[in-house]
């Protein structure tokens, strides 16, 4: 079976049939956290791609991960006709507001990759974090001998994938007795620049770690780099979350050692048919939860090939 009917079948659950006819929405708000972050920008494809295929506009905005900018262009979309909003927050502290402001004028919101705590949208669309994180953490985990010393690289703190991917990693090392959690810290912006700082600064005072989690590709990726600079002579494993289109050829080849893979433009298309849905006055689950898929350097070919 080839690979795009695999994907289609593993998110059948999370699916549902398009009863809404596209005619009804003319024009989506598109409010992006970071299009610097490949993550981010596939979404953004698969939103105006598949709207595109249905005739309707997206006017896209990008925030640089920074919550007042998006406050700002939320307000600006709020101006042009848009039948629904597609909310990718910048951040946790300013994710209420837009959610907020959208609402109040009656224009269906769908959260994406961040929920807004304490005023969530219509619907909310995401991987699902924490077991994907589990497999993620499982799989180095058991690479390593189930034991170890280990530190895990965060994402922006508060956010919901950091949060629920520190809980589905802390369940696998809680799984394993003989893998203490050494030390821990969070990033800003996800990034491989972040990444390479942080390893450095805590292999350097935990030179015996063999296992690091980092929440996000870039995140592992300068893991890796940090090891190969702080001289490490033993073998560190080094799992990661997203598979960025630009990571997975760097985990085909070993250069790290797992992944879990999201469904970036499945997540991009779901939005849009929610958008719709909800538009059209229809009533959707408050979380519809896509899974990921953990990928390693013996299948990551598959997904550079054909990325979900």
């Amino acid at each position: 079976m080839k690979l795009k009917a695999s994907l289609l079948a593993a998110s059948a659950m999370a699916a549902f049939a398009f009863s809404a006819e596209a005619a009804e929405v003319k024009r989506l708000g598109l409010a992006v956290t970071n299009l610097q972050a490949d993550y981010f920008n596939q979404i953004k494809i698969g939103v105006e791609e598949y709207a595109k295929e249905k005739g309707i506009e997206v006017i896209t905005v990008d925030a640089k991960n920074d919550g007042a900018t998006q406050v700002s262009q939320v307000q600006d979309l709020l101006t042009q006709n848009i039948d629904a909003l597609i909310y990718l927050p910048a951040g946790a502290a300013a994710a209420t507001v837009p959610a907020r402001l959208a609402r109040a004028q009656g224009i269906p919101v769908v959260n994406v990759d961040r929920n807004a705590e304490g005023e969530p949208g219509d619907t909310f669309i995401a991987t699902n974090n924490a077991a994907s994180a589990y497999e993620v953490c499982k799989h180095i985990i058991s690479l390593a001998g189930g034991e170890g010393q280990m530190i895990m690289i965060h994402g922006q703190k508060g956010t919901t994938p950091e949060v629920e991917r520190t809980k589905g990693c802390m369940m696998a090392i809680e799984e394993n007795p003989g893998v203490e959690l050494v030390a821990q810290q969070w990033s800003n912006q996800w990034s491989q620049a972040e990444g390479l700082d942080i390893s450095q600064n805590l292999l350097q005072a935990n030179p015996k770690v063999s296992i690091i989690f980092g929440q996000a590709d870039g995140l592992a990726m300068g893991a890796m780099q940090g090891v190969k600079v702080s001289n490490i002579d033993h073998r560190v494993y080094i799992g990661g979350f997203d598979g960025d289109t630009t990571a997975l050829p760097v985990l085909a080849e070993g250069g790290y050692d797992a992944t879990a893979t999201q469904q970036v433009r499945g997540i991009g298309r779901l939005a849009v048919d929610s958008a719709i849905k909800l538009a059209a006055g229809e009533k959707l689950p408050a979380e519809q939860l896509l899974p990921g898929f953990l990928t390693t350097p013996e299948n990551a070919a598959d997904y550079v090939a054909e990325h979900p």
